[in-house]
């Protein structure tokens, strides 16, 4: 499998001629969801869900779907009737001939006068290739119970904390982690993200943390 960083939370991954995108959102490439066979969105916050890039993902290829939670399917269904697909914590579902597995609930919170979304992370494999699992939490630091090897890593967000993400590293326990939800970074903010969570930092518990940048691929 290849993973490609489309910017911010977005990330494509392509095995086979099959590509499967998620979060496709407003601080993506605007080519983001182009071409997709399968769309996953996490939730409904515009930096992850982008109703005219989906729309005209759907709209270039009568064969793609789109799986996401209710608050999402909601704004899409009517206008790709059995293309969209509603998915909660638990599901589990065949994507573009990815396996996926749906884990979580709410979005992370913010602040407790703001009220809580949903929000679903997605696990992705493929059935024949080696490479092991890819896990997306979207914007919540959900563990998912099971061996994960390659974590997308909310870095930097209203909502959380650079201690709370280390720990969130250390007990998902990944082979390799990618920063994602770092579209607010500057270059500056990388490299302090990189030294803290490279060789210079605490430790991540084994985990190698490396960045892509928007466009760049890394083989799984």
């Amino acid at each position: 499998m290849e993973l490609t960083k489309k910017g911010h939370a977005c990330v494509r991954i392509t095995e086979g001629g099959r590509t499967l995108a998620i979060d496709p959102g407003a601080f993506s490439e605007e080519d983001a969801a182009a071409g997709a066979d399968a769309l996953l969105v996490t939730h409904e916050h515009p930096d992850h869900f982008h109703e005219g890039r989906l729309r005209a993902a759907l709209e270039a290829n009568p064969a793609a779907e789109l799986w996401t939670l209710r608050s999402v399917a909601g704004q899409m269904a009517a206008a790709f009737p059995g293309r969209v697909h509603t998915v909660g914590k638990g599901d589990t579902f065949t994507a573009a001939g990815f396996e996926v597995e749906v884990h979580g609930e709410l979005h992370a919170v913010i602040h407790p006068d703001m009220p809580r979304i949903t929000n679903v992370g997605y696990v992705v494999q493929s059935p024949q290739g080696p490479a092991g699992p890819v896990f997306h939490p979207g914007d919540a630091l959900t563990v998912p119970g099971r061996p994960v090897s390659t974590l997308l890593l909310p870095v930097h967000a209203p909502w959380n904390k650079f201690s709370e993400v280390l720990d969130y590293v250390r007990e998902v326990a990944p082979e390799r982690a990618f920063p994602v939800h770092d579209g607010l970074l500057s270059d500056a903010g990388h490299l302090v993200y990189g030294r803290n969570f490279g060789p210079q930092g605490p430790g991540t518990g084994g985990a190698e943390y490396a960045r892509l940048a928007p466009g760049e691929s890394a083989a799984l």
